[in-house]
């Protein structure tokens, strides 16, 4: 009997990027292969990559020449370059000169290409580059591998039309392009039907979900939507984009059950004069004023940002005021990162003119983590006491004894395991007795609740 063609897939990056490869996994099994647990015993090798920041382009080039060891003793492993690194003139290059053992790159715009792709590679004997410099229409119904669970993400909108200055996001991803209402709310009752709970719209800019569609459709539409399926018990959704932050989204968020109290929203930074060099299209006093009505409008929130430490021309001043705003916001997390360049991008030209020393980037980063830890230990603290509900995501990595699970608000929350119960995928009532910087302490107070519908693992072509 012949054995079937294995694969392997490294993935780097967001959401995004872990939801094209549940895709790409999905097209791959129909055509017989099935997944290999490590990469030296596949028959078939995709690297999907990011493009986001240097670091992740690093470990990617880096990952890509290694593999050429692997090919070398295994000539008929098939190696694949996928992702937004491929959408780069300037990967396809490097990929030429220093990566010749890679048999196909294709981009983020003809992921669902993969099936041709791989059968028109088997008739080269040169590495195959199909890259797709724009977007076609959303293509519907193509299969999925998901990981069994109570969690799933789902793609509402591609692409990206703000063009902030650092970001190299529109260049690789292409124009925003939505998905019909009707795919999406059928695509949710079909996970919920399979068991998955805990559910995560995604879109580099979830807010603008529906203005490109015909009759234009808002977010907040789509949410209570979803909303009334059975089965669904959290709805997720990122990322946020404040310009597009609509009063009306918050009110719905709001009245909701089951959207969970967690608004992601990237401030990038404090000072009105790097917040328009980067193009962001709003101001620190409207930024503040959406801060206001959320906090006004959805209790118990919990926000977390994004911000940029070092962009080009940034002063000590303006760092001040970056310091101000998230003295003022109070975030309970926020994602730090010293400016990166992206080739291509207006910012990456004037990091060559105007660049923030690396040992000033450095302090400044410092400095930021500093004070939003402080907020963030103090954020944990006032949550002493109060019982929540949390999804148990598995065994803490650090004590087999102790579960790891994730609140409403998605704040980790640590609490004793009892080796007789399997509490995975579960949702648990827990008191919150403890606070760290970084996540919290819990007792169990109950049993896991009832799951709302059958857990049947039949695949579906799902997009």
């Amino acid at each position: 009997m012949t054995r079937s063609p294995t694969y392997f897939i490294k993935t780097y990056g967001c959401q995004m990027n872990e939801r094209d490869t549940e895709i790409l996994a999905g097209q791959l099994g129909v055509l017989g292969y099935s997944p290999a647990g490590r990469d030296r015993d596949a028959d078939l090798i995709i690297v999907n990559t990011c493009a986001v920041r240097g670091s992740a382009e690093e470990h990617a080039f880096g990952y890509i020449g290694q593999l050429k060891q692997l090919k070398d003793a295994n000539p008929g492993v098939r190696l694949a370059v996928a992702g937004c690194m491929a959408q780069e003139p300037g990967t396809i290059a490097w990929l030429k000169r220093y990566a010749d053992h890679v048999d196909l790159v294709f981009g983020t715009h003809n992921l669902h290409e993969l099936p041709r792709l791989l059968d028109e590679v088997e008739q080269r004997d040169e590495m195959l580059i199909d890259v797709w410099r724009t977007a076609g229409e959303v293509v519907e119904h193509l299969p999925s591998r998901r990981n069994d669970g109570v969690r799933a993400s789902v793609n509402i909108i591609y692409g990206c039309d703000k063009f902030c200055t650092y970001c190299i996001v529109p260049f690789t991803r292409g124009k925003e392009r939505s998905r019909d209402v009707l795919p999406i709310v059928e695509e949710v009752r079909a996970l919920a039907a399979q068991g998955y709970e805990d559910i995560t719209l995604l879109g580099q800019n979830v807010n603008s979900f529906g203005h490109d569609l015909n009759p234009p459709q808002d977010l907040s539409d789509l949410l209570a939507q979803l909303e009334t399926i059975e089965g669904v018990r959290w709805l997720r959704y990122t990322t946020s984009h404040p310009r597009d932050f609509s009063q009306r989204l918050i009110d719905t968020i709001a009245a909701s059950s089951k959207i969970t109290r967690h608004v992601h929203l990237p401030v990038q930074a404090g000072s009105n004069r790097v917040l328009k060099r980067m193009n962001r299209k709003y101001t620190v006093e409207s930024y503040l004023d959406l801060v206001g009505r959320i906090k006004a409008a959805v209790a118990d929130v919990s926000l977390t940002t994004d911000i940029i430490v070092g962009f080009p021309g940034e002063t000590e001043q303006e760092f001040e005021e970056t310091l101000r705003l998230v003295r003022e916001v109070r975030y309970d997390a926020a994602f730090t990162f010293l400016y990166s360049p992206r080739e291509g991008t207006p910012a990456a030209r004037w990091e060559g003119r105007d660049p923030v020393p690396n040992s000033a980037k450095k302090d400044r980063l410092n400095r930021l983590m500093a004070l939003q830890y402080e907020i963030s230990l103090q954020a944990n603290q006032a949550l002493v006491g109060r019982e929540e509900l949390a999804l148990v995501e598995g065994v803490s990595k650090k004590n087999d004894m102790v579960w790891a699970g994730r609140t409403h608000s998605n704040k980790v929350v640590l609490f004793a395991r009892h080796p007789q119960d399997d509490l995975i995928d579960r949702f648990v009532p827990v008191r919150i007795s403890g606070a760290k910087t970084f996540y919290l302490l819990g007792e169990q107070i109950g049993g896991p609740l009832a799951r709302p519908s059958s857990r049947d693992r039949v695949e579906l072509p799902l997009l």
